[in-house]
This record gives C-alpha cells, structure tokens and sequence, in this order.
C-alpha cells in the first residue's frame, strides 16, 4: 500500500497540511510545525506561500 500526502482530520490546528506531512513523514507534527515557524522567522524560503499552496493542493483525508 503506498502512502498518499493528505490534509490530517486528527492532527490539525488550523487546516491539517503540517500534521498531514508529519504523517506522511512519520514524524512528530510538532517538527513540522516548529521547522516551518523557523523558515518563516529567518526568511528562507517563503514558507506562508507554500503552506497556503499547500492548503489548495493537498486533498483532506477522509
């Protein structure tokens, strides 16, 4: 069975996409949460944009 990145029902605190690819990584969501807080903060890369992209892309988990 192949693992599919989806939007976390269980493992959300605004929309699911970082809880979905902690998942999908099987990774505590906490890291995720954490690492984009940090690239947002030093400016690398443009982590808003790619969350909110992410937020349109990524399908909800049902």
């Amino acid at each position: 069975m192949t693992k599919k990145l989806k939007r976390s029902q269980t493992n959300r605190m605004l929309t699911g996409v970082c809880g979905g690819i902690a998942e999908y990584m099987n990774v505590d969501a906490t890291l995720v949460r954490v690492a984009f807080a940090v690239a947002a903060v030093l400016g690398v890369g443009a982590p808003g944009i790619v969350y909110l992209i992410l937020v349109f892309i990524m399908p909800d988990e049902y």
